[in-house]
């Protein structure tokens, strides 16, 4: 398991977290709320780590939701200043 994926884990178990505009839009299409995506990570699967992604660091995880659906998940590391804008 890769140092990228780690990080953004407990990122996001500390809700250090922010979806844009884009996720929170497939979400709805799809009918599945944040939190599913967002707890679904702990136990997540590593598919691809993209540390040199641009604009940001990336991870590609294949994620169970809570009805037994995996999902494809794309989560990207933000520096923290980043988020400020957010």
């Amino acid at each position: 398991m890769g140092r990228l994926l780690d990080n953004i884990r407990l990122a996001v178990s500390q809700e250090r977290y922010a979806l844009s505009v884009h996720a929170t839009e497939r979400l709805r299409e799809r009918r599945i709320p944040e939190w599913q995506v967002a707890s679904g990570l702990a136990s997540a699967r590593l598919i691809m780590e993209r540390p040199g992604s641009f604009p940001n660091p990336s991870v590609e995880v294949l994620v169970t939701l809570a009805d037994g659906t995996p999902v494809r998940a794309v989560w990207s590391w933000l520096p923290r200043a980043a988020l400020h804008g957010l």
